[in-house]
């Protein structure tokens, strides 16, 4: 589904070419839970960002179902990611005069997913909580807003960013099984510096200074 060839993400430092990636080879198959692995600074965000197209690589190059992310324009590439992607960050970003229901909608403008969104809060526990705003909710419901907002649409691939770390250990866990359980037949793609939110993973990699380690 997801291929990358010796993809690298580079920027200029005073000077010195630093790399976020460097020469990165590997796939994302079809309905597969990928662990990106690695300690703060390594890089993985980096590569998520390659692999959804939120960054095109300096060098080397990212294929979705076979086509090169760095041949689309930018519209093109924020039509792909509205229609086949869903995104989960690190914080809940939420819009604070939307309500919840509101909130989950906003990922499928202009579409009528209303009975859609909110069977996928019911299912996350939160049908009771669909009218309240982000300020009334709890951190770990925000999140789980965030988590049925990037399922509206049953999307071909979740890119998930660090989505458990504003979370305790207990909400985070949930909020990643969730995520796993809920996919139905889309890929889920997270990054995480916690190798116990990646139990249920089917391939895990690491990355350590912008390069790649497989490591099942």
């Amino acid at each position: 589904m997801i291929q990358t060839t010796a993809a690298s993400l580079a920027y200029q430092d005073q000077g010195r070419t630093v790399y976020a990636c460097q020469d990165i080879d590997m796939e994302v198959g079809k309905h597969e839970f990928l662990g990106i692995l690695g300690p703060s600074g390594s890089g993985k965000s980096s590569l998520l960002y390659l692999l959804s197209g939120l960054k095109i690589p300096t060098s080397g190059d990212v294929l979705y179902n076979g086509q090169s992310l760095s041949k689309l324009g930018d519209e093109e590439r924020s039509r792909l990611r509205i229609r086949e992607f869903g995104f989960v960050f690190q914080q809940p970003y939420l819009l604070g005069y939307l309500t919840s229901l509101e909130n989950v909608l906003v990922s499928k403008p202009n579409e009528n997913r209303v009975d859609e969104a909110l069977d996928l809060l019911d299912r996350l526990g939160l049908s009771h909580k669909s009218h309240r705003h982000p300020h009334e909710l709890s951190g770990g419901e925000r999140q789980r807003v965030c988590v049925a907002r990037a399922l509206l649409g049953s999307p071909k691939v979740i890119f998930a960013d660090e989505p458990t770390a504003a979370l305790d250990h207990s909400n985070g866990l949930s909020v990643v099984q969730l995520l796993n359980a809920m996919r139905g037949t889309g890929s889920l793609v997270m990054v995480t510096h916690d190798p116990t939110m990646l139990e249920e993973a089917d391939k895990i990699v690491r990355l350590a200074d912008g390069r790649l380690d497989i490591l099942n």
